[in-house]
């Protein structure tokens, strides 16, 4: 009899903790009426990592396998440009940013690129082994002026278009290296050690790194920026957080697992409507209009092969010009169209 009592309440608490963890994850989800993107031809295997405007119509994306394309129609359509770079040299163009005609490029081993005639022509600087680490990051700050973060977690300002570089950053080793890293508007960073097994925070204010320990076990993936200046963070096993106690960057919600489908959530962002957008492997890009409680699969993201690796919105032409897209893999590109 004890033994049947026993295994009886065993199934009844398997039984229980399906029905309870069915309510925390799902693996299925219903899709969304509609779609604010619309896809975008490239004519590229290589990935897109990056993309940054110049005005309202002029922009430039690029990528891995010294890819750089520029549009002139708000980024529409797409055209090849060439860069004069040593054809031996195979560079990953990772980050690209404009203040006006001002803009940047950093790019990997070694590469930081300048344009003070909106990209028409390029000046490459030299660093040689003057920076540790890579570049990773760069800030157009204002004429001849930008801030480069590298993959050391290394931050270096300059005044005169390169020609020198002053350090902001005393002692990087407290990053732990770079595996993810973002900009605040405020001019503070947060990153990701390279293992995902912590992560940093650098104030303007601050001249070293301030580690802080992950959410869970599980390693991170990448930390970001909400809108209202708190964060968010990504883990694996396709976790969200978000700060949930303000100026705290220790204090994080429950987990917010959308959907169970074996692949991790690559990056995060907040449209003009205050809708979350999360993207990852396989065509997963998914939306919740009511702060993460419920999602729904994007129906255009979903029918892309390919693993969506960033979300970028700009704002800075104002909220009628707002340039929204979604960069995937193997040159596939969402553009919004609201």
């Amino acid at each position: 009899m004890n033994r049947l009592f026993s295994a009886s309440f065993n199934y009844l608490l398997v039984a229980f903790l399906v029905l309870g963890l069915g309510g925390c994850a799902s693996t299925r989800l219903p899709f969304a009426s509609s779609s604010p993107w619309k896809e975008v031809e490239l004519n590229t295997q290589a990935n897109p990592l990056d993309i940054a405007f110049v005005n309202e119509n002029k922009g430039f994306l690029v990528g891995t396998n010294r890819l750089i394309l520029e549009t002139n129609d708000g980024g529409d359509t797409w055209n090849e440009r060439v860069l004069d770079l040593n054809a031996e040299e195979n560079f990953r163009l990772i980050s690209i940013d404009f203040l006006g005609d001002e803009g940047w490029i950093a790019g990997q081993p070694g590469l930081v690129l300048h344009t003070n005639d909106a990209g028409k022509n390029w000046t490459r600087l030299f660093l040689g082994n003057k920076l540790p680490g890579d570049p990773y990051l760069i800030k157009t700050l204002g004429a001849d002026s930008a801030e480069l973060a590298t993959s050391a977690g290394a931050v270096y300002q300059t005044k005169d278009s390169g020609v020198s570089w002053e350090g902001r950053v005393l002692d990087a080793s407290a990053s732990g290296g770079i595996r993810d890293l973002r900009r605040g508007k405020d001019g503070s960073y947060v990153s990701v050690s390279s293992l995902g097994n912590f992560f940093a925070t650098l104030s303007p204010d601050q001249e070293t790194w301030q580690p802080h320990q992950r959410a869970s076990s599980k390693r991170v993936q990448s930390v970001g920026y909400q809108p209202n200046g708190e964060l968010w963070m990504l883990s694996r096993g396709a976790e969200i957080r978000l700060n949930e106690e303000s100026g705290d960057v220790e204090s994080w919600s429950k987990p917010i697992i959308p959907i169970t489908n074996g692949y991790n959530y690559l990056d995060m962002a907040w449209d003009p409507t205050d809708a979350i957008w999360a993207a990852g492997g396989n065509g997963t890009l998914l939306v919740s209009e009511d702060g993460g409680d419920h999602w729904k699969k994007d129906p255009v993201g979903d029918a892309e092969p390919s693993n969506f690796i960033r979300i970028l919105f700009d704002e800075s032409f104002g909220i009628n010009s707002l340039k929204g897209f979604v960069l995937g893999e193997r040159g596939h590109l969402l553009r919004w169209v609201g």
